[in-house]
């Protein structure tokens, strides 16, 4: 047996390759720690919920359940309140019935039954909200219902640890429970009374001595200490943990505090999942191994058809019902909490226990992949629903009708609402798309020309008149989407520019290589911001900083590189140079010519770009040979474009 030192060290290089491993492959760190964990019980004795690393890892689900306190808002909870108190509420309530009416038809006492009920009930809330942040759904429409159901079952987990003790007691449950019940109120009064007034001056005392090391020192001293007084008080050290979180949240140092807290929780949630693995009997597992499978699928069909029920109430979506459905489907965290304590008071015997943990795990392993089937599942059905696609499509051709040389606008989030409130003060037409229903309503309601639908479908882009636009603008950071959007505009019309927002340069060369005229990145202009008010500050010249910072634009940003020069309002009033994309057509004149013999120049016409699909930069020069499918982005006035046209796709 490793002592505890060993032990330690050895979780923490398991984590560290997990936490590698699950990156590189693009999945959640926390099923490589499961993994982990389980390969490690093949050279480590059988840990149980008393050894030395259950003890640690469980400070892993107080730091969680403290910074779930910190997100505990009553402001979040009343506009959310349909999917956590009713489609949370129903879900957890309906699962918990059913297991207990199973149990009893398999022979095992309702008291067990509604125990395994409140296990069973509960979802990944580590995994699925990774899941959703990585795919930029958090704020679509199942993204909240999923997070409002997780919300609630992180919120039932408090009564839950105070019921299943009570479950133990059959001869008196009822007095047990009452107890209990008082017993919680009073101490949570208590808290939270108590804690309300002393909370915000402590803080402001300690903070008065201006020591991170003081302050970080006291933020583990408040979680700690009240989730001691809570298991002092026969309650739990999760619950004074998610109370402590709770009263931090009403201060202002809510987040200072939790970008303190979150290498102490992430870390110890490591460990508590490579613990998870670590409980796991092969050998019971293997014995049992038809129970597991059979448990396993259980649970995640029980899981499937519960939610996908309770979701039909909210939404009339059913795409979207799959999606919540398949999301849900699977064990959580705080399931495993709810196990060990089911077990510690008698409710579940060994084997049983070894059977539903293995399921558990297993659940979570497949968590990601279900998630990704529910994903395309509900596209197909997106593709199956023809009338109302029809519709919406209908409704995006008729706004577009009539509109000539617009650009079209893909999401209206921010970044979108700014860049159209430009396009109408130069009255440039656009039509915006936009794929949330809510955002949508929201701004038709205060008069906004946004219409819901998908830019990354053919259909919805060519009923957007894609044919007709003079621009595509993706202004969501989210490179997957944007791709779609890429490749279906060089299906359909190549020769329109395609301008891309992302969040840095990552993924530069690919939006390049699928056709993006240009890829603006947020942290260049934020950048250029900051360096020019800095270089304010300090006194330099207007003229100079306006000069670094557009020589640093033309460096980055091929369409501007000495677009500036010789340029007077004037001529911007009249209208000056513009771009214009030219589409090398099969048959064109300058298919098959090298750049030089164009003669360009002599027309007053520079060659700003030269778009290759397949490649994602090309520095043309004059004996670059051109082929058919080539976008030249040319840089002049109106008439000598015009001159150009002619003879790059003359006969």
């Amino acid at each position: 047996m490793p002592t505890t030192l060993e032990l330690t060290l050895i979780l923490l290089a398991a984590g560290v390759i997990a936490v590698a491993a699950m990156r590189a492959a693009g999945l959640p760190a926390l099923i490589g720690y499961v993994l982990i964990g389980i390969g490690l019980g093949i050279f480590i004795p059988h840990q149980d919920a008393n050894s030395p690393a259950s003890h640690l890892a469980e400070f892993g689900v107080v730091f969680l359940m403290f910074s779930i306190g910190l997100e505990f808002s009553l402001g979040r909870l009343k506009s959310m309140r349909q999917a956590v108190f009713g489609l949370g509420g129903m879900q957890v309530a309906i699962t918990m019935l059913i297991v207990m009416v199973a149990g009893l038809g398999l022979g095992l006492g309702w008291d067990t039954g509604l125990a395994l009920g409140g296990v069973l009930a509960m979802s990944s809330t580590a995994i699925v909200s990774r899941l959703l942040a990585d795919r930029d759904e958090l704020d679509s429409e199942p993204g909240r219902l999923i997070l409002g159901v997780l919300l609630f079952q992180d919120l039932a987990v408090a009564p839950l640890i105070i019921f299943v003790p009570a479950l133990a007691q059959s001869a008196g449950m009822a007095e047990a429970l009452l107890f209990a019940g008082l017993k919680a109120a009073l101490a949570l009064t208590l808290i939270l009374t108590l804690g309300q007034r002393i909370m915000r001056p402590w803080f402001q005392w300690v903070s008065q001595a201006k020591s991170a090391e003081l302050f970080m020192l006291n933020v583990l001293l408040v979680t700690l200490g009240l989730a001691y007084l809570t298991d002092r008080a026969g309650l739990s050290l999760a619950l004074g943990a998610f109370l402590a979180g709770v009263l931090i949240a009403e201060t202002e140092y809510r987040y200072q505090v939790e970008s303190d807290i979150r290498p102490f929780r992430d870390v110890l949630m490591g460990l508590f999942f490579v613990t998870v693995g670590l409980m796991l009997d092969p050998a019971v597992v293997v014995r049992h191994w038809d129970e597991v499978l059979g448990i396993l699928l259980a649970l995640i069909a029980a899981k499937l058809l519960v939610t996908a029920l309770a979701a039909g109430l909210f939404t009339q979506n059913w795409p979207t019902v799959l999606r919540v459905a398949m999301g849900l489907a699977q064990a959580g965290e705080f399931g495993f909490v709810l196990l060990t304590l089911s077990r510690e008071n008698g409710l579940l015997p060994g084997d049983l226990h070894q059977t539903v943990l293995a399921a558990m795990v297993l659940s979570m392993l497949l968590a990601p992949l279900v998630f990704m089937l529910g994903e395309r599942l509900s596209r197909r059905l997106e593709g199956g629903s023809w009338l109302e696609q029809a519709r919406g499509v209908h409704e995006i051709a008729s706004r577009a009708f009539g509109i000539q040389k617009h650009v079209i606008l893909c999401g209206y989030g921010r970044s979108g609402q700014k860049l159209a409130r430009m396009l109408e003060a130069e009255k440039i037409p656009f039509i915006a798309l936009d794929h949330d229903p809510r955002r949508v309503r929201a701004a038709a309601q205060a008069g906004d020309k946004v219409v819901f639908g998908d830019p990354a479908r053919v259909e919805v882009l060519m009923a957007a008149g894609l044919h007709r636009a003079r621009a595509v603008v993706v202004s969501f950071a989210h490179v997957p989407s944007a791709l779609k959007i890429l490749s279906a505009v060089q299906r359909l019309r190549p020769e329109a520019p395609v301008i891309v927002r992302t969040v840095d340069d990552t993924h530069l060369d690919a939006l390049k290589r699928a056709g993006a005229a240009e890829v603006v990145p947020d942290v260049l202009e934020g950048a250029l911001m900051l360096a020019s008010q800095t270089l304010l500050m300090v006194g330099l010249p207007l003229a100079r900083v306006l000069k670094r910072i557009r020589q640093t634009r033309e460096a980055r940003y091929g369409a501007m590189r000495g677009y500036f020069r010789g340029l007077s309002d004037e001529s911007e009033e009249q209208g000056g140079e513009r771009l214009a994309s030219l589409l090398l057509r099969k048959g064109a004149g300058g298919v098959g010519r090298m750049l030089g013999e164009l003669g360009l120049e002599a027309l007053s016409v520079t060659l700003v770009a030269l778009r290759r699909r397949g490649q994602p930069e090309l520095a043309p020069e004059a004996a670059t040979v051109l082929l058919e499918g080539d976008v030249l982005v040319l840089r002049g006035d109106p008439d000598a474009l015009a001159a150009a046209e002619l003879r790059v796709n003359g006969a």
